[in-house]
């Protein structure tokens, strides 16, 4: 019974190989469009992000910040549309899994694990990953309620969603980490990337080649 049982979920699996491209199909169509937005943001207030950069008093304080900011632009912009297209995309991540670690620690691990405030999370009790500023975020979203409630239009301002108080924490960089990490390793996948037709191109071409060497 138990031989039965895994040659069943052998089948299985091998019904689910053609398919297997999906999973980092779906990775590089999240992971683009935020780093094509990101690093247009960067571009586009080239100047802002250079002060950024350079800045220690409010900013990253990083030597040579125009360079740098430069490459974060490049990485994200090209790189974006690199894994959009599934192009060189073990090559793309390299530098985008450094530009996820310069955030995560120059920008993001002061603020603890989430991205959103969130005092009730089961994270809260105890644990390093929140800090003072997201354990204080309850009392004062219930300030601001009360303050458009009674000031302002509080259901309009609510229709789209309700009120929440950024923390900036290392949560999307971590997972944006992740993703890359995991394509690092996958690939682009099979049949939904430019990195496969390269590579089945020029397999056949060197199957061309060897050709006429076995006819001889």
């Amino acid at each position: 019974m138990f031989q039965s049982i895994q040659q069943s979920y052998v089948k299985s699996l091998q019904l689910l190989t053609p398919l297997d491209g999906l999973a980092p199909l779906l990775l590089r169509l999240i992971l683009a469009p935020v780093l094509i937005q990101a690093g247009w943001n960067k571009f586009s207030h080239f100047s802002d992000t250079v002060a950024w950069f350079g800045n220690s008093d409010w900013g990253l304080g990083l030597p040579l910040p125009a360079l740098l900011a430069s490459l974060a632009i490049a990485a994200e912009l090209l790189g974006g549309v690199l894994l959009l297209l599934g192009l060189f995309t073990r090559l793309v991540a390299i530098p985008l899994l450094v530009t996820m670690l310069v955030a995560i620690f120059a920008v993001h691990l002061p603020n603890g694990w989430p991205a959103i405030s969130d005092s009730s999370s089961w994270l809260a009790d105890g644990t390093i990953l929140l800090n003072e500023r997201v354990m204080a975020s309850s009392d004062k979203i219930a300030a601001a309620r009360g303050l458009l409630q009674q000031h302002g239009n509080y259901d309009w301002l609510s229709a789209s969603g309700r009120l929440v108080i950024l923390n900036n924490g290392i949560e999307f960089a971590a997972l944006y980490f992740a993703m890359l990490l995991s394509l690092l390793f996958s690939g682009a996948g099979r049949y939904v990337s430019a990195d496969y037709w390269l590579q089945h191109c020029l397999s056949s071409a060197a199957t061309q080649s060897d050709a006429p060497k076995q006819r001889v």
